[in-house]
């Protein structure tokens, strides 16, 4: 066989191996979209929970349980508001919740939807959530509207989370919030 022949020969079976990596790598990273209908327990603006299983509405960021916004120098309990909410929207219809991928607590990311109504962009128009890597028209049109969050002054939630998990390693109170969640969890917060 001649130099070019056996070179020929080698590159084809180098490019056939790529190729069969490159096909295992897609099949890996195919996973199935996984689709949750019924009845879901709604922990806070962004987050359900189902048969033990934690999801979480993809593409916004609500305020969490516990925060206050002030609204007309008051303190006003947007987390609280951001979850009536979602509890509202998920109890508008027939719900199905959509994702295939994981974030880093191992909460699948979803989309639901009640019929027609997307409720992650219904969560954001309303004001009750901010885009969070999607739904930017819908925070346009609440932010011009002056809905919910946006008729007062908040923090966001991802910078209120970051300070309440920098308060907890300063050595703030390690079961301050623990009755709030147990009675969002058994829901007698209703």
């Amino acid at each position: 066989m001649t130099r070019f022949g056996r070179l020929f020969r080698d590159g084809v079976t180098t490019f056939a191996l790529l190729a069969l990596i490159g096909l295992l790598a897609l099949k890996m990273n195919n996973r199935p979209e996984l689709i949750q209908t019924g009845r879901f327990y709604v922990v806070d603006g962004d987050t359900l929970a189902r048969d033990g299983d934690r999801l979480r509405l993809v593409g916004i960021d609500a305020p969490e349980y516990r925060q206050q916004c002030q609204r007309d120098h008051a303190d006003w309990a947007c987390g609280m508001e951001a979850r009536k909410a979602l509890d509202k929207l998920m109890k508008s219809g027939a719900v199905e919740c959509r994702g295939s991928k994981h974030d880093r607590y191992g909460r699948l990311l979803v989309t639901c939807k009640a019929g027609d109504v997307d409720i992650n962009g219904a969560m954001v128009r309303s004001g009750m959530a901010v885009s969070y890597g999607g739904y930017a028209a819908e925070e346009a049109a609440a932010r011009q509207a002056k809905a919910g969050l946006w008729a007062s002054d908040f923090e966001q939630p991802r910078d209120y989370r970051r300070e309440e998990q920098a308060e907890r390693a300063r050595g703030g109170d390690p079961l301050a919030g623990l009755g709030d969640y147990l009675r969002r969890f058994v829901g007698w917060d209703r």
